[in-house]
């Protein structure tokens, strides 16, 4: 009897890769000269992402900054939710929010996408904020990732423990 191969579909940002961005982009706000007496900030604030400046442009400007550096970083930006910008006083802020994990909601829709339209044989599970996706084939959970990078969900997703 074949064993069953398995995979799971997660939704996780490598901090470390977005702490770069921020470095970077902060670096790029202090030097640029449409960034001179703003006194734009991007740095991190808890788990989620600070931009503040002296207008609400800037720091919308800073915001394309840093969304350019997660691109080049390999970060996707669904996993980047920023806010609507806020004025307090005479500062703009932004906060930008990481998403980990799939909520209930998407994996329900990834599991049913996955049972509709990908190969019989194969069975999913949700376990906490992840889907371990098994298979007696290696060609049916390859065709699971196919359909899962096809589907535009509203998350970040990622393969991790493919055996």
């Amino acid at each position: 009897m074949a064993a069953d191969h398995s995979f799971d579909l997660v939704s996780k940002v490598d901090r470390q890769e977005v702490d770069n961005a921020i470095n970077q982009a902060s670096k790029e706000v202090r030097q640029r000269f449409d960034f001179k007496d703003t006194d734009t900030t991007v740095a991190w604030s808890g788990e989620n992402i600070e931009i503040e400046s002296s207008t609400e442009e800037r720091a919308k400007a800073a915001l394309d900054v840093l969304e350019s550096k997660l691109i080049k970083r390999g970060v996707s930006l669904k996993s980047v939710e920023p806010g609507e910008p806020r004025i307090s006083g005479k500062r703009a802020h932004i906060t930008c929010l990481l998403k980990h994990g799939i909520s209930q909601e998407n994996a329900k829709k990834v599991t049913k996408l996955i049972r509709d339209e990908g190969p019989k044989s194969v069975k999913t599970q949700i376990q906490g904020d992840e889907v371990r996706v098994t298979s007696k084939s290696l060609d049916d959970l390859q065709a699971v990732q196919a359909l899962v990078k096809e589907a535009d969900f509203d998350f970040a997703a990622q393969f991790t423990n493919y055996r």
